[in-house]
């Protein structure tokens, strides 16, 4: 199965094209703040300029679906379905927790693996498994402090934006924890998710795990008539 995989969720602006778990044909990946909107199309063109029989080749499209930045997810899951549409494959969702998680549960390593997306104001969204007994913490956005709550007792190792000031947050209460990466998801697992995903589960929508910053600025709010 040829699967197209897409991500903007965080501060990456990636695709690649994999015919199976171990089969990557093409992929590039930009760092980046924001620009995901311009960026991202004339990527994904360069990517598939590399793929024999280009867009009418795939069977598949995966994309991150969050956390993440708004605006980024937008940009993917649009540029997903829009080639999912035109190409009649379809198109698949994987969290951006599932994917940083994926490369560390390979290992096969003991303890408890978590991811942690920094989500700002001493926050994380954060989700946590083992080996042994599968899903620990489910997807969440939690305090800095109710995390660590939730990962004692260890040993943990963590991934992710938000793995450092967590890890700060877990030694000062003389918790093990290891580091193993601060970046966004490797773009070849979000291919591998995608293809033993199940579409009629994995729909492409965002996953938003906590309310919008905005709010309603009632006190300025000029009276209906």
């Amino acid at each position: 199965m040829r699967i197209l995989a897409i991500d903007t969720a965080l501060d990456l602006c990636s695709a690649c094209v994999a015919d199976g778990p171990d089969a990557l044909i093409a992929h590039e990946s930009l760092v980046l703040v924001r620009g995901h909107a311009e960026a991202l199309l004339p990527l994904v063109e360069r990517v598939m300029a590399r793929v024999e029989g280009g867009f009418e080749s795939l069977d598949r499209v995966a994309v991150t679906v969050g956390p993440g930045s708004y605006t980024g997810l937008r940009v993917g899951l649009s540029a997903a379905r829009a080639v999912g549409l035109a190409t009649g494959a379809p198109v698949v969702g994987v969290t951006t927790l599932s994917a940083l998680l994926a490369p560390q549960l390979a290992l096969g390593g003991a303890g408890l693996d978590a991811a942690a997306i920094d989500a700002r104001h001493g926050a994380v969204y954060l989700q946590a498994m083992s080996a042994d007994d599968g899903i620990v913490v489910p997807p969440t956005h939690l305090s800095l402090d109710e995390a660590a709550d939730r990962l004692a007792p260890g040993p943990i190792t963590l991934v992710g934006s938000g793995a450092g000031p967590l890890a700060a947050v877990l030694r000062a209460r003389g918790i093990a924890v290891a580091v193993s990466g601060a970046g966004g998801p490797d773009i070849a697992w979000v291919a591998s998710l995608g293809l033993v995903a199940d579409p009629a589960q994995a729909l492409p929508r965002p996953l938003y795990l906590r309310g919008a910053d905005a709010r309603p600025q009632d006190h300025a709010r000029l009276a209906r008539r």
